[in-house]
Parts: C-alpha cells; sequence; structure tokens
C-alpha cells in the first residue's frame, strides 16, 4: 500500500473576487521509503501539494490518503496526532527557537502534549536525542544556541528535530535554499542516508538539481499540472 495517495486532487484558494487554481485534478503515489522530488517553477503548486500532504491545508475537490487514512474529514485532533505521529517538517529558513540549544530544538516536538515521563522513559528519550544529534554530526554544538551554529549546523538541527518522533513521512520545502552549494550538497547527503538507513519517506519541493539527481521518483509541475511522473533508476 502507498504511503501518501492523491486522487484527483483539486484546490482553488479565494483571491478577493476570483479565485486561484493551484492544482487541477492531480493524481499519484508514493511508496514507503521514497526519496522523491517535487519540481516546477514557482506557482506551479509545488508547497500547496506538500500542505497537504502535512494535513495543513485540505483538498477543494479530491482525496488526500496518508498510510490509507483520507485527511479530509478528520477532526482536529486526529489531525493533530496524524502529524505528530507520521510526519517531520523541514523549513528552508530553519525556524528553531532562538532562545533554545541544539538539545532542547530537537526535544521540543517531544514536549508537546505530552504528560510527565518516568524516569525510564526521560532515559529512553534523552538517548535518542543524543542519537539524532550524533546522526547529524553536532555532538560538539548540543548546547550551543541557534545564533552561534552556521545555516548548515542549524538546518541539520532542523533535520534531526524533524525526525525525534520517528515520522515515517518528512516533507523539506526547499531545504537547501538558504545554503551555499557545498553546505547543501552536504546536507543532501546526509537526508539520502538517513532515507536509506531508516527508510524514511522523504518528499521535497525543491529547485535543487543535486536533489533532483538522486531522488528515487520526480513529479514535475506546471501551472497545477502534473507534466511529467517517472522514477529513475539507481
Amino acid at each position: 500500500m502507498a504511503i501518501v495517495t492523491l486522487e484527483n486532487v483539486k484546490k482553488i484558494y479565494p483571491l478577493g473576487k476570483t479565485e486561484v487554481i493551484a492544482l487541477k485534478e492531480i493524481s499519484f503515489e508514493i511508496e514507503k521509503g521514497d526519496f522523491i522530488s517535487i519540481v516546477g517553477p514557482s506557482g506551479s503548486g509545488k508547497s500547496t501539494i506538500l500542505n497537504l500532504i502535512g494535513c495543513i491545508d485540505i483538498p477543494t475537490e479530491g482525496i488526500v490518503k496518508i498510510n490509507g487514512t483520507e485527511t479530509k474529514n478528520l477532526s482536529d485532533t486526529k489531525i493533530t496526532e496524524l502529524r505528530h505521529s507520521t510526519i517531520g517538517f523541514i523549513f528552508q529558513s530553519f525556524n528553531l527557537l532562538p532562545v533554545l540549544n541544539v538539545y532542547e530544538n530537537i526535544e521540543f516536538p517531544l514536549l508537546i502534549g505530552k504528560s510527565k515521563l518516568s524516569k525510564t522513559e526521560k532515559t529512553i528519550q534523552a538517548e535518542h536525542i543524543d542519537y539524532l544529534i550524533s546522526s547529524v554530526g553536532l555532538l560538539k554544538w548540543k548546547t550551543h544556541k541557534p545564533n552561534e551554529l552556521s545555516g548548515g549546523q542549524r538546518q541539520r538541527v532542523a533535520i534531526a528535530r524533524a525526525l525525534v518522533t520517528k515520522p515515517q513521512i518528512v516533507l523539506a520545502d526547499e531545504p537547501t535554499a538558504n545554503l551555499d552549494s557545498k553546505t547543501g550538497e552536504e546536507i543532501i547527503e546526509l537526508m539520502k542516508h538517513i532515507n536509506k538507513e531508516l527508510n524514511t519517506t522523504f518528499i521535497f519541493s525543491t529547485h535543487d538539481q543535486n536533489i533532483f539527481s538522486i531522488a528515487d521518483h520526480i513529479i514535475k509541475l506546471k501551472d497545477g499540472v502534473i507534466v511529467e511522473n517517472f522514477r529513475q533508476k539507481a
């Protein structure tokens, strides 16, 4: 079964007395463990697709399914649970909390809506966070604040934070846009390694040719329509 399914999805946004059609009856499936690149010019619908998969928005028409569950009619509580248990987000602007250090920023999603943990649970959680910090190469910067880190290091923190809830899907909106080319390549290699090691599904909205070149699955958009949908050979 596909981990993500879109069936005849249409998305319309009101704009004053007119309407903007962001997506026009698009359909596709994403398999678990895919490293997928959604590409196209600005305004083609890339971010709209990420918002629909991430349950930040709902389709005007059509069906969006995550792990076989249709999202459109879920309650706010169920949507929050689905996001927290299944989906991680990586943003081009990092979105780190400036008052928290590396460890605390990564830990933050685990604290939302959680009751008090037992001593054993705290230990297991701390070990998991340390494992992620080590995986993204930031052990030496564990207690540093975001303003003490480079752009590449901040994006590494954002990746670890996205993975801390052990999501099946990570959505990355232009994750290398604010990085220099060398740092961007390192971040892409890191995400590809995590994809292979943990079988985490990565879905990118991107203009980055480096992501495009190593993606397993590519969807090209233009004016809200899929113009190409294909898998690349390894």
